[in-house]
């Protein structure tokens, strides 16, 4: 597997155009290539962004964007809110403030549709049939410092590798095994692109194993086979219901 980042001109907020970046920096592009791109570019090609002396505090904006919240009181050293957003378990609901130039840079108001968009956008512009979408971002993994790449939305190629029912290489039939796709693609993608101020917002990721291209979402058929898990249903559940959420302004009544 082989990622690419992509040195681009400065993307500057409250709203830049992403078409142009996207065009401009990608010229050409292979048939069965990946884009990853930073939720950050994606958003401020939307407009998602909130001058910072417009509201009162960060808080107030996490609140206001997050489903689920815990408040600051219950981090270590207050340095983050915990919230729950597109069904992810991520600080801040996405609001980011680096690289930012004043502004509060929120995540893109429905990531599955914009990378669909950008998915779109390639196939017309490159008249290629295989190609796939990742939007990105970094969040930290606990008991482990720093961050790592997480996957905000896909499009264009199945997110599940799944090993249920075939057997190990001792003959024993796996029964839960799935490999995550998008979120193990974006964590090496990030760490190609960086945190800093590289400038690298895009990756292309090539020959890239077990992967399967698509045009459009599958229906879910098959027990446990859903990419995105409820929380009724995920192994870490004794800790989230644990946890005494407040109700966030997106969240549903």
């Amino acid at each position: 597997m082989n990622v690419t980042p992509i040195k681009t001109r400065a993307f500057l907020p409250p709203k830049d155009n992403l078409w142009e970046l996207i065009e401009t920096s990608i010229p050409t592009l292979k048939e069965n290539t990946i884009l990853a791109i930073t939720s950050k570019i994606v958003s401020i090609g939307e407009g998602r962004c909130v001058p910072q002396e417009r509201v009162k505090s960060k808080d107030e904006l996490i609140i206001a964007e997050a489903e689920k919240y815990l408040p600051r009181e219950l981090v270590p050293e207050k340095w983050v809110m915990h919230t729950l957003k597109n069904n992810l378990f991520v600080p801040t609901a996405g609001i980011d403030e680096s690289n930012g130039a004043g502004y509060y840079i929120l995540w893109p108001k429905n990531p599955t549709k914009s990378a669909h968009k950008i998915w779109k956008f390639l196939r017309e512009r490159h008249k290629i049939k295989n190609c796939g979408v990742i939007i990105t971002d970094s969040h930290s993994v606990p008991l482990r410092r720093g961050v790592v790449g997480i996957s905000l939305a896909h499009w264009g190629f199945l997110p599940l590798h799944d090993y249920r029912g075939k057997r190990d290489i001792f003959g024993k039939k796996l029964v839960i095994s799935q490999t995550n796709i998008p979120d193990s693609l974006a964590s090496a993608a990030v760490v190609a692109m960086g945190e800093g101020n590289e400038k690298t917002p895009l990756a292309l990721i090539t020959d890239i194993p077990n992967i399967k291209f698509v045009s459009r979402a599958r229906e879910i058929k098959k027990p446990h086979s859903s990419f995105n898990v409820p929380i009724q249903e995920d192994l870490y559940k004794p800790f989230l219901e644990a946890m005494p959420w407040k109700r966030g302004k997106s969240g549903k009544s």
